[in-house]
């Protein structure tokens, strides 16, 4: 039973921490009657300055301005219920409100922790550009290396965010306005009490905050993109309700929101609205090639993991070009603007050599060559040949090795590859095949079965339209088509990135509106009814799947790891370096600012082999080999898990069996972490254990253990 006292403080913001609420109930001294709102004159519609100027810069009919204000209304509804769904799922799963500062880190798990460090350095920084100097001279990450974390690691939107926040909480203090309420909270079961802090003014409310209304905000793009691409206001609706109803398919961020692909999605959801804009229109302005470009970068900037999705989507423009859906012109722009933003992007993360060593930079030159090729085949040809040899001699030239893990990961997805990098991915439920339940899913909401019909219908259209020889059909919509494929092969391969092929469907499932697919039905209302009949039908699963969703309801804690934390800051020397598990590592450096030497951002090829070395803890080599290897690296203290050296997610995925891959010499051996657990001498003396974390101090001489 968790019992909440208020705190007495006073009213800066800097010294109030959070106070927890019931997501249900209105906290005691609140009122739930909204303040009245401010009046103000209200517009003169003959004013040229007023709605009639507005509507007339943008040329529409009177009629045409209500029905863009309704679309805009819905939008802005359907983005803000988004909005309220997460965070009532992110409060209800972890019951936020109710934990301390340090809880609050803790349940940034794994990269989640990593990628938050960076705000927290920012925000405690005693001004924005020292912080800035510090993650831009990192010395606590891969110790004893000092790394650019901008360049690496993709922190823009930690940047941002906190220098709003140090901005937010300077105006407010400057004025004397209180950002925050603190709280004690009694957690019962013999535990000490602990502060507790809710509001703008504490940082993880506001980070958290901004992750929401950010992801609000891209439903109401959703919104608009239904409607626009199916020319109907009931596109949208059909759209956001198929997001709705496979919500668990479609993203993760009310459980993971500090991941990379909480801030870059929404904007890859405004480029490809910006692009469908740009395929439909004859001439696109260069207003329109700039924020196409701007929204590119936003994508990029965030995400290590963009530069694979625009792949699929310069391969999806190109194949439409071959087919002759995309002219020539149109097709050199969209060029030109990709080109333009990965270059911006490059300079921005000072030259990261992974953007210009990627399939998707080599792609970008070799579509630009292929396409000056007459033959269709021939071009297609070129630019899977030119796109592979690009990027390999790239990689050569530039001695890049930092992506060589994905091309091994898709090697062993059609092969019998097995490596210790590619075990640690696909040994991962996440980065396996989709599994076989998720299609499912889909077949119960019925969208499956919509998007095979609305692919089906668009390539009978195609084919019809090709046979008559008139250009009256929508060609952009065969870009849609192979743009889900490309989706679709993606999460088959890797079930995670089906977090790109649900929401695309939910947008392809807009087209059951589309007059220009399912105009022959009939009669004006004949089309609409049966829109609404399949949104009854789709609504019986999908409300289940809702009820599902918030039914979650936990509670975070995670006393062991606490008490780990609190002894590591007690008890340790600030410089004193950590290594353990990936995900532990993280925690480590978040909560007691301790040097670690490897963490959970495993896009480097450095880092790799320094994580290979750590684990070497979990494998069959002798305890000699595993302390030298962590001395190599200078490491003072291990954290050994227990659990990841018996945690087996299926045949051949436990740690030792990883390792027997990369040291069959030492098959059938019991693996050194088993002795670890049982006693840790002669070669690491114990210096703390509890029930999940036992923590051994490693030898700097031998001496050290006496």
């Amino acid at each position: 039973m968790v019992a909440k006292y208020r705190k007495q403080s006073g009213k800066s913001p800097a010294t109030q921490t959070d106070r927890d609420k019931s997501p249900l109930v209105s906290p005691p001294g609140k009122s739930n009657v909204r303040r009245p709102g401010r009046e103000g004159k209200a517009f003169n519609s003959s004013h040229p300055n007023g709605l009639s100027g507005i509507r007339q810069k943008l040329g529409l009919t009177p009629s045409g301005a209500v029905k863009l204000g309704i679309t805009l209304l819905l939008a802005a509804l359907t983005g803000y219920l988004h909005w309220h769904h997460l965070s009532q799922l992110f409060e209800n799963d972890r019951h936020f409100s109710h934990l301390s500062n340090l809880e609050k880190e803790m349940a940034f798990r794994t990269e989640m922790g990593l990628y938050y460090s960076y705000y927290k350095t920012i925000i405690e920084a005693p001004s924005f550009l020292d912080g800035l100097h510090m993650i831009m001279n990192d010395r606590l990450t891969e110790y004893p290396l000092v790394i650019n974390t901008l360049k690496r690691f993709n922190l823009y939107p930690e940047v941002v965010l906190a220098g709003w926040y140090r901005m937010y909480t300077g105006v407010m203090g400057y004025f004397g306005i209180p950002t925050k309420m603190c709280w004690s909270i009694n957690r019962g079961e013999g535990l000490s009490p602990v502060d507790s802090c809710e509001g703008m003014g504490d940082p993880a409310y506001f980070y958290v905050a901004f992750v929401f209304l950010l992801n609000g905000a891209m439903m109401s793009l959703f919104f608009i993109y239904g409607a626009y691409l199916s020319g109907s206001r009931l596109g949208g609706i059909v759209t956001t309700m198929c997001f709705f109803f496979n919500h668990g398919e479609s993203t993760r961020v009310m459980w993971t929101p500090p991941l990379r692909e909480s801030f870059a999605y929404p904007f890859l959801v405004l480029q490809m609205l910006l692009l469908t804009y740009i395929l439909r229109t004859r001439n696109p302005s260069r207003t329109a090639m700039v924020a196409l470009g701007i929204s590119n970068l936003c994508f990029m900037l965030p995400w290590q993991f963009a530069q694979f999705v625009l792949l699929t989507q310069v391969a999806s423009l190109f194949a439409s070009y071959i087919l002759g859906y995309l002219g020539a012109a149109k097709m050199q722009s969209i060029l030109v603007t990709h080109m333009i933003t990965l270059g911006v992007c490059f300079v921005l993360m000072f030259g990261n050599s992974m953007l210009l060593t990627s399939f998707y930079a080599s792609s970008l030159v070799s579509i630009w060559c292929a396409s000056l090729l007459p033959p269709q085949l021939m071009q297609g040809l070129a630019w899977v040949g030119s796109t592979i040899l690009l990027k390999f001699m790239l990689s050569t030239v530039l001695c890049a090795s930092d992506d060589a893990h994905i091309s091994a990961l898709i090697k062993s997805k059609f092969t019998s590859y097995k490596d210790f990098h590619t075990l640690m991915y696909t040994c991962a439920a996440e980065f396996d095949f989709m599994e076989l339940e998720t299609p499912l899913r889909y077949l119960r909401t019925l969208l499956l079965p919509i998007n095979m019909l609305v692919v089906a219908v668009i390539a009978w259209r195609v084919g019809f339209r090709v046979a008559i020889q008139t250009n009256t059909f929508c060609w952009f919509l065969v870009y849609h088509s192979l743009q889900l494929v490309a989706f679709a092969v993606l999460a088959i391969l890797i079930m995670r990135l089906k977090l790109f092929l649900t929401p695309h469907m939910c947008i392809m499932a807009s087209l059951i509106c589309s007059k220009q697919l399912f105009g022959w039905i009939g009669e004006r209302y004949k089309p609409q009814v049966a829109v609404f009949a399949v949104m009854a039908i789709m609504a019986v699963q999908g409300v289940a799947n809702l009820q599902a969703q918030w039914g979650i309801i936990g509670e975070f804690s995670n006393l062991p790891q606490e008490e780990l934390l609190d002894w590591i800051q007690e008890n340790t020397q600030p410089d004193s370096v950590f290594a353990g598990a990936m995900p532990t590592m993280a925690s480590v450096k978040l909560s007691t600012g301790r040097p670690i030497v490897n963490h959970p951002h495993y896009e480097d090829s450095g880092l790799r082999s320094r994580t290979k070395l750590v684990y070497s803890m979990y494998s069959r080599m002798t305890g000699e080999t595993v302390r030298g290897n962590l001395m190599k690296l200078g490491v003072d203290f291990f954290v050994l898990e227990d659990s990841w050296c018996t945690r087996r997610t299926r045949p051949g995925c436990s740690m030792p069996e990883i390792w027997d891959i990369e040291d069959p010499q030492n098959v059938g051996k019991t693996p050194f972490c088993t002795h670890m657990s049982k006693s840790s001498r002669p070669h690491f003396a114990t210096v703390f254990s509890n029930d999940i974390y036992k923590v051994l101090k490693v030898p700097k001489a031998t001496k050290d253990l006496r």
